[in-house]
């Protein structure tokens, strides 16, 4: 395979996917609106086709126009539109869906392909557009993976976990960047114990190229950092990128209730540990990047953003009344 098209391309995962397959000789076309800035346009290898992905019949001239090897779409939200893509890209050699962690539909530890089940996904749900069915319409395109295969397509399934890495515009991350890099005292719901697998986004742009290359139609394969951390060991990567000094403080719901707050306010904190199983990916060859060097590209990268994370900020007057209660305990 030597040439590629991706489905989005311009702002996170497409973004560090652009760049994995340039640097592995794929000429690349984005096909995406055109509503972002494309930090390809100058690039060597690299062409931009306009169209929405809604429409089928975009895609269709797509298709035509650049004859890909290989598909990546980054920004199938909805299970029709995996359904249409893989008709449309039937012969290519290979179509690969990014799913989600949010698609599986038990608590399990760790959460296996193939094994722990998948979340339903009624009619309603699958053409809704709210957060709260977004899991369930990942689990369906991921069926429609599944049964593009068994009519004979090279379609692959791809299920990160919480992605993070340089340019994520979600802020998730950089809310807790901000928070180390501006306070010496940083409060942190329950333990400190709390999991939520993380997934680094240059090695989930990796496991794209590596599942279209080296996967098995109709199977989906996890991708999160081989190692997984506490919350707290993840301050302790950003304060260590940082060379700075860190306190954490952990705070109980009720010491967190004195200010009208609750472990939910917390972005990235999870009461039950969300881990995926990595090791079927890890078999064709991929590998995830050390989590100091993973923290410290993020950290650079967020220190020259003007992002801050700030509308997952629980208020830092609030936060002060609650270290003001621990400090008399």
């Amino acid at each position: 395979m030597d040439t590629a098209l991706v489905v989005g391309g311009t702002r996170f995962i497409g973004r560090h996917l652009v760049s994995e397959l340039r640097d592995h000789d794929y000429d690349v076309t984005i096909f995406n609106r055109g509503n972002h800035d494309n930090p390809f346009a100058e690039t060597e290898g690299v062409t931009h086709y306009e169209g929405d992905r809604s429409n089928e019949t975009a895609l269709e001239r797509a298709k035509q126009e650049v004859e890909p090897d290989a598909v990546f779409d980054c920004v199938a939200y909805k299970p029709r539109e995996v359904r249409a893509a893989t008709e449309i890209f039937s012969d290519a050699d290979a179509y690969v869906y990014i799913s989600s962690g949010d698609a599986y539909g038990n608590e399990e530890i760790p959460k296996r392909e193939g094994e722990t089940e998948l979340r339903p996904c009624t009619m309603e749900q699958a053409t809704d557009d709210s957060g709260d069915t977004y899991g369930n319409r990942k689990a369906e395109g991921d069926r429609a993976i599944r049964a593009a295969a068994d009519r004979g397509v090279n379609a692959y399934s791809v299920r990160p976990c919480i992605v993070y890495g340089p340019h994520d515009y979600t802020e998730r991350l950089d809310y807790w960047i901000d928070r180390v890099a501006n306070y010496d005292r940083v409060v942190v719901p329950g333990d400190g114990d709390n999991v939520w697998h993380r997934a680094y986004v240059e090695d989930v742009a990796s496991a794209l190229r590596v599942v279209a290359e080296e996967g098995t139609p109709g199977e989906a394969y996890n991708v999160g950092d081989r190692r997984v951390v506490t919350i707290d060991e993840m301050l302790e990567l950003i304060a260590d990128a940082m060379d700075t000094d860190l306190e954490i403080v952990h705070a109980g719901e009720r010491e967190l209730a004195a200010a009208d707050l609750s472990p939910d306010d917390y972005v990235l904190y999870r009461d039950y540990p969300h881990v995926l199983d990595t090791d079927k990916l890890a078999a064709l060859g991929w590998d995830s990047t050390p989590l100091s060097e993973a923290m410290a590209a993020t950290v650079e990268e967020h220190l020259d953003s003007d992002r801050d994370g700030s509308e997952y900020d629980p208020g830092r007057e609030a936060e002060e009344r609650v270290l003001g209660v621990l400090d008399t305990l």
